[in-house]
C-alpha cells in the first residue's frame, strides 16, 4: 500500500470528519499518500478527487457534517459508471479506500470489488444504528442527545398547556434512536418498528396516566420510513382518546447536523486508524466496528444483510417507567 482514499457516502451523521481526520492523519502517520474524493461515489464517477495532507484536516473534530461532502449516487448502479468510477481511482494511483457511510455503501463498495479487484474497509457512519458488527455507528451518540434535548424543551410547553405531543425522531427501519431517547426522555410511551405497539395499547397506556392525573404526556415515534406516520396516528388517537390537545413535533435532520459528541469522536478516531491499518495489512471488503469495547472487522455482506435489533430488555424498562 502506497497510496489511498477516503470518502463518505450516503447521509451525512456526526462523527464523519472525525473519521476522516483520523484516517489522514494515519495514513501520514505510516507514510502513505492520501486522497479525498468529494461528495462520495459521485465524487468518484467525475474525478473529483483532492490530495490531502496533515493540516487538510486541523480543526474538523468538532465539526457535524463532512468536509468531503455527501452524497446518493443513483448513477453507481449502472456498471458503466462504476467502470468509470474505477479508471479514476487507477489514474490516481490509488491501492485501497476508506468508505465512510451506511449499508448502501458498503454494498458499492462490495460491489466495485467483484467487478474490479479494488479493496475497501468501511466505518460505518449513520445515525441509525442499525448496521450488524458493531455496537454504536457514527453519529448515533449524537443524534440520541439532540433528540432528548429537544424532547425536554418540548415537556416544558406539554407541561405549561396540558398537552399530549406525538415527537418523531429519524430511524427509517429502527428503533434505536426513540427507544434510547425515549427512556432518556421520560417518554409516557415508545412506538418503534420492531414492536408493533397497537393503537389500543398506546390508548390504554394514555388512559392509565390520565386516571393517574397526568396533565401531559410525550409519546416518540420512530419514523419508520412512512411519511405522516406520526400524523396519522395523532389522528387516530383524537378519534378516540379527546383528554388532551395534541401536538405533533417532527425533529427530522436536526439529528444528523450539529457537534458531535465525545463518544463519536473517539469512536471516529478509533475506527479511522483502524480502517488505515487494516487496509495495510492487507484486509479487505470488511467493516471495521467495535463491539464490546474491542475493535472488529465484519465482512460487509454480513454487516449489511444482518441488521441490529432493538434490545428486549430496553423494551422492558421503557413499559415498566411510563407507569
Amino acid at each position: 500500500m502506497q497510496k489511498l482514499a477516503v470518502f463518505t457516502s450516503g447521509g451525512d451523521s456526526p462523527g464523519m470528519n472525525a473519521a476522516i481526520r483520523a484516517v489522514v492523519r494515519t495514513c501520514v502517520y505510516h507514510g502513505l499518500d492520501v486522497m479525498g474524493i468529494v461528495r462520495g461515489y459521485e465524487g468518484m464517477i467525475d474525478g473529483d478527487f483532492i490530495e490531502m495532507k496533515s493540516h487538510s484536516v486541523s480543526n474538523i473534530i468538532q465539526r457535524g457534517g463532512t468536509i468531503l461532502k455527501s452524497a446518493r449516487s443513483e448513477r453507481f448502479y449502472n456498471e458503466k459508471f462504476r467502470n468509470q468510477a474505477f479508471g479514476n481511482l487507477k489514474k490516481h494511483n490509488l491501492d485501497g479506500a476508506v468508505v465512510i457511510g451506511g449499508d448502501g455503501s458498503f454494498r458499492g463498495a462490495l460491489t466495485l470489488f467483484n467487478e474490479t479487484g479494488f479493496p475497501m474497509i468501511g466505518i460505518p457512519g449513520t445515525i441509525d444504528n442499525d448496521l450488524f458488527g458493531t455496537d454504536f455507528t457514527l453519529g448515533y451518540d449524537t443524534a440520541i442527545n439532540t433528540a432528548v434535548e429537544a424532547i425536554d424543551k418540548i415537556r416544558d410547553t406539554a407541561d405549561s398547556h396540558d398537552r399530549l405531543f406525538f415527537i418523531e425522531v429519524m430511524g427509517r427501519d429502527a428503533g434505536f434512536i426513540a427507544l434510547r431517547s425515549g427512556i432518556a426522555g421520560g417518554a409516557e410511551a415508545i412506538l418503534v418498528p420492531e414492536d408493533e405497539t397497537s393503537i389500543d395499547r398506546l390508548i390504554k397506556t394514555l388512559e392509565h396516566g390520565w386516571r393517574r392525573n397526568k396533565t401531559s404526556s410525550i409519546v416518540v415515534v420512530a419514523e419508520a420510513g412512512q411519511t405522516g406516520r406520526t400524523f396519522e396516528i395523532e389522528k387516530e388517537v383524537n378519534q378516540r382518546f379527546s383528554h388532551y390537545e395534541t401536538r405533533v413535533v417532527i425533529l427530522g435532520h436536526m439529528q444528523r447536523g450539529g457537534t458531535p459528541t465525545t463518544m463519536d469522536r473517539v469512536l471516529a478516531s478509533t475506527l479511522g486508524v483502524a480502517s488505515v491499518e487494516a487496509l495495510i495489512r492487507g484486509e479487505k471488503n470488511v467493516m471495521a466496528g467495535l463491539v464490546d469495547k474491542q475493535v472488529t472487522f465484519t465482512p460487509f455482506e454480513k454487516a449489511t444483510k444482518h441488521h441490529h435489533t432493538v434490545s428486549a430488555e430496553l423494551m422492558r424498562i421503557a413499559e415498566i417507567l411510563a407507569v
